[in-house]
């Protein structure tokens, strides 16, 4: 394990914390606790559990001792700590198993050691002095990982057109086919979809971001995401309808920034009243995918937003997607009218396929997953593969089909620098 880096707040921790699962184990500990200076009282009783509870309202120690003798499952149960625990500490785990393959797992993992139960006091004492020496040794500065990264907005031109259902499709592309770590961001705090699109519970970060500005960083977005595979992450909300958000937009802005640190690529799912409200958020991306239907209230509503994003987004490549398209004899306005009308080419073309689309909300996953090989699928993945061709600068950057993503260190993981598990250890 790399000797775990400094935090600025290192000064305001506890030095040492324990949660265990006797009083046997307490009595073990105590005394060795004291003889390093530390408080014997912050021997608590409650294992793991007790841990991720306490843990989750204060900030972790700098050395967290962790009775594990009542998880069924060490190695997947320790993994709710990352969801608490602050980079620095160093964790020691206890247990009554007496298995050499798990104490490798859990060692090569990044604990820093994992004692059996019943303690020794010797045991204890080098360890705990182990842990010291790495928290006093020399901390050297790792090499931030530069990673070119594109953040595209996909903006509906009405109700209905199928926006969120293309951002999260576009999301679910880009993680899984190019490998790239991606954020899926959706900032309608009232009504999202993209965590129901992924049959996953929205939480409370978007929300508690809106309500709370100053407390955006790195280590509230790793906290704040819900995880839905190994290069994927979502934000969303679903705040209740009686409680209106005010805000200045400021939140939503900064969280576009902590994403762009920590992914590869940010896909937008943007209301359209977001434009209106807030035009900043759009100053930034390097994409803009208009997703529309072919009916004469779109076509109106899609030259409008091309004129605004000529304004206001110049920087940004924009693409226009017909979705839901019917057979012809079914289309409210032909696409060679529409394209006539807005004076520009349909980029994508994506067919109405209510058998998928039901199929996709049945199975709780994006469309382009449920459809993998369908040609409904086929325009949106060649979609997913241009966005991943654009990066900050305007350069192409090829898809990593196949390769290892990069830059995810802050989400839905432990580290070497955390003390906790990495993402193989973690089920999808």
């Amino acid at each position: 394990m790399n000797a775990p880096w400094k935090s600025a707040s290192a000064a305001n921790r506890e030095p040492f914390v324990a949660y265990v699962c006797d009083e046997a184990t307490a009595e073990a500990l105590r005394p060795v606790v004291s003889e390093m200076g530390w408080a014997a009282e912050k021997v608590h009783k409650g294992g793991l559990r007790n841990a991720v509870q306490s843990l989750s309202v204060s900030a972790s120690p700098l050395i967290l001792f962790v009775d594990l003798a009542e998880s069924g499952d060490p190695l997947n149960d320790i993994n709710s700590l990352a969801e608490v625990c602050e980079p620095g500490t160093v964790v020691i785990a206890s247990g009554q198993v007496n298995d050499v393959r798990l104490y490798r797992d859990l060692v090569a993992s990044g604990i820093q050691d994992y004692l059996l139960k019943p303690l020794n006091a010797e045991a204890v004492r080098d360890a705990f002095t182990h842990a010291q020496m790495l928290l006093n040794a020399p901390k050297h500065a790792e090499p931030v990982n530069e990673h070119p990264h594109c953040s595209v907005a996909v903006i509906g031109t009405r109700g209905g057109a199928g926006a969120s259902t293309i951002a999260t499709s576009i999301a679910w592309l880009v993680s899984d086919k190019e490998r790239r770590t991606t954020a899926l961001l959706d900032l309608d705090v009232h009504f999202g979809t993209g965590a129901l699109a992924l049959d996953l519970e929205p939480g409370r970060g978007l929300t508690d971001a809106i309500e709370n500005p100053s407390r955006i960083d790195g280590l509230f977005i790793e906290r704040a995401m819900v995880r839905a595979s190994e290069n994927l992450a979502v934000l969303s909300a679903e705040a209740p309808i009686s409680s209106p958000i005010v805000t200045d937009g400021a939140a939503f802005y900064q969280l576009q920034g902590e994403m762009r640190a920590a992914f590869e690529t940010t896909v937008i799912d943007m209301p359209r009243a977001m434009l209106v409200n807030h035009p900043h958020l759009i100053s930034d991306v390097q994409a803009v995918v208009i997703v529309t239907e072919l009916t004469l209230a779109a076509a109106r509503d899609t030259i409008r937003l091309l004129s605004w994003l000529k304004t206001n987004a110049p920087q940004a490549q924009v693409m226009v997607v017909a979705n839901r398209v019917h057979p012809g004899a079914q289309l409210e306005i032909t696409r060679k009218d529409f394209e006539t009308s807005i004076e520009r080419k349909i980029d994508y073309t994506v067919p109405f396929d209510q058998k998928l689309a039901a199929q996709a909300a049945k199975l709780g996953k994006p469309l382009a997953e449920a459809g993998k090989s369908s040609k409904t699928v086929a325009p949106i993945v060649d979609l997913a593969a241009h966005i991943c061709a654009i990066s900050v600068d305007g350069e192409l950057v090829k898809g990593k089909s196949g390769k290892p993503g990069k830059g995810m260190s802050l989400i839905g993981k432990f580290t070497d620098l955390k003390g906790l598990i990495p993402r193989k250890a973690v089920k999808n």
